[in-house]
């Protein structure tokens, strides 16, 4: 299947990955390392509604909606949610502390919350992966910067989570930070319907060294809560 990258208005910089078909969820040939994805900055009016934000309680991540999504372990921390979730929370663990002997750490993220009501949604294995496709661009923008490189292999597949349907993006971008031994980290995407016209997100960014917390994520997903 042929990838056409394109640009999405959004309200800051995004990745705008569009397939031939938005029914598809086989995995999906991506341009080849070393490609810059394009983006656009668009002239968007500030929201007059206050973004509302979630929480880390305990052992769950809890969304501003209250869905709830248990935290990958106890070893992870609180942390600023960064993607641009609707009401959402987000987690840290440090895999690389103090990699260039000035004080930076690199670590593995994890963030739930809602779809941003901008994104346009609808319950259809075509609207699922859509949306999945448009919060991932955020947020691969947001984790990285605006010439993030995808490697090629990204793969998107339909989910269930306790009967509600949604949509899984795996993929993996380019990582070339100097005296950093990554060479490339693991973004991994899940978007669930909610049932009332709304949904869910889970993100991941998953530091390659680390690669047994993907399955942990996944597990973590299964069990996010819908509190309508």
């Amino acid at each position: 299947m042929v990838l056409v990258v394109a640009a999405l208005a959004t309200t800051g910089l995004s990745v705008g990955w569009i397939w031939s078909k938005a029914d598809a969820v086989s995995p999906v040939a991506l341009p080849s390392g070393g490609t810059p994805i394009d983006t656009v900055s668009p002239s968007v009016k500030p929201s007059e509604t206050p973004t509302p934000y979630g929480k880390v309680l305990g052992t769950v991540m809890v969304a501003s909606n209250n869905d709830t999504m248990p935290i990958m372990s106890s070893a992870w921390g609180n942390y600023g949610e960064t993607t641009g979730l609707w009401g959402g929370a987000a987690i840290w663990l440090t895999v690389h502390k103090n990699y260039d002997g000035k004080g930076a750490s690199w670590g593995n993220y994890t963030a739930f919350g809602q779809l941003p009501p901008d994104i346009p949604y609808k319950n259809t294995a075509a609207g699922l992966k859509e949306a999945a496709v448009q919060i991932g661009s955020r947020a691969i923008v947001a984790l990285y910067d605006k010439n993030a490189q995808v490697m090629k292999g990204t793969t998107h597949k339909a989910i269930t989570v306790n009967g509600h349907p949604g949509h899984e993006i795996v993929a993996k971008v380019v990582v070339k930070v100097p005296k950093l031994t990554e060479t490339y980290s693991t973004v991994m995407i899940a978007v669930i319907d909610r049932g009332d016209g709304t949904a869910d997100v889970a993100i991941a960014d998953i530091a390659g060294s680390t690669p047994a917390w993907q399955n942990v994520w996944r597990y973590k997903v299964s069990q996010i809560a819908i509190n309508k």
